[in-house]
């Protein structure tokens, strides 16, 4: 067996598929005869410090095997080194591996994590955090963290949808924002929601649906000012069966902008973590900055 400790993978201990993705591990590696570094971390707090020792060790590849939330912090720490990333996808969603094009079968992920080519794709900032998937503001963000989290819960979608709905609504509220675009445009929002994509999503299912691409260096913003607590449940409900159109949203592509609150510190999430940051917020995209590893041609 060939001896090859710059490739690392880090498993997320607390996920219920952490021990089939070990065996994956072992049982792979010793079939195509290399041997990685195995990290199963205890806490979600361990998996960007160990990432970042990766990196400091040069090591070529880290894979990051969990969900959404373990792909945000291992992410954050390779983004803008030669580290690739490989995903092991045992979370319960997934986004940015269907998004990438990592197969969702555990056993291909891991294989493809060994075997494939490294693909260079875009990240978003705020504030100097990555997020790989999509960070927001208000209403809809949270909405969809409620909506997840029901779904962890066990309920199906329609019924996971309307618990959140109305978790949310209790304490719904207009976000009052500024949106700086440049130096000469800035935009004024009353808004119940601030959702910014790495990339563009298209607006279908239950959540702000799929992107298509990873790689066109833009971020995708999305507001919708002129809705009320009632045409936001109504908008949510066409989201759910598929009837919703970029015509009920205010939608814009941009490289970056900053954002105005009302408040000097304001809740923001990040791939489904959130986190009270400073205003203003400061968004960029940062292209092609991830190494991501994919099936080979």
């Amino acid at each position: 067996m060939n001896e090859v400790p710059n490739i690392t993978c880090i498993v997320n201990g607390a996920s219920v598929h952490a021990e089939a993705a070990r065996a994956l591990i072992d049982r792979i590696s010793n079939e195509l005869g290399v041997r990685p570094q195995l990290i199963v971390t205890r806490t979600g707090e361990e998996l960007a410090p160990s990432a970042r020792r990766a990196v400091s060790d040069k090591h070529s590849r880290v894979a990051a095997g969990g969900g959404d939330g373990t792909v945000n912090a291992v992410a954050g720490a390779l983004a803008g080194t030669d580290t690739a990333l490989g995903v092991l996808p045992i979370g319960t969603l997934n986004h940015f591996a269907r998004d990438a094009g990592v197969p969702l079968d555990l056993e291909q992920a891991v294989r493809t994590f060994f075997t494939g080519r490294v693909v260079k794709v875009d990240v978003g900032e705020v504030n100097g955090h990555v997020f790989v998937n999509n960070s927001g503001v208000g209403v809809y963000p949270h909405l969809v963290r409620q909506r997840e989290a029901q779904q962890r819960r066990g309920h199906r979608k329609p019924v996971a949808f309307a618990i959140a709905v109305g978790a949310v609504l209790r304490h719904y509220a207009r976000l009052r924002i500024k949106l700086h675009l440049g130096e000469a445009e800035a935009l004024a929002r009353l808004t119940p929601f601030l959702f910014v994509g790495n990339n563009k999503y298209e607006v279908v299912g239950l959540e702000i649906g799929r992107r298509l691409r990873l790689t066109s260096g833009r971020l995708w913003v999305c507001t919708a000012p002129r809705a009320t607590r009632r045409t936001l449940i109504g908008m949510a409900w066409r989201t759910l069966t598929d009837h919703v159109t970029e015509h009920e949203l205010n939608a814009i592509e941009v490289e970056e902008l900053w954002v105005d609150a009302a408040t000097p510190r304001i809740s923001v999430s990040m791939d489904g973590e959130v986190r009270l940051l400073a205003a203003p917020l400061h968004y960029r995209i940062r292209p092609g900055a991830l190494g991501v590893v994919l099936p080979a041609v």
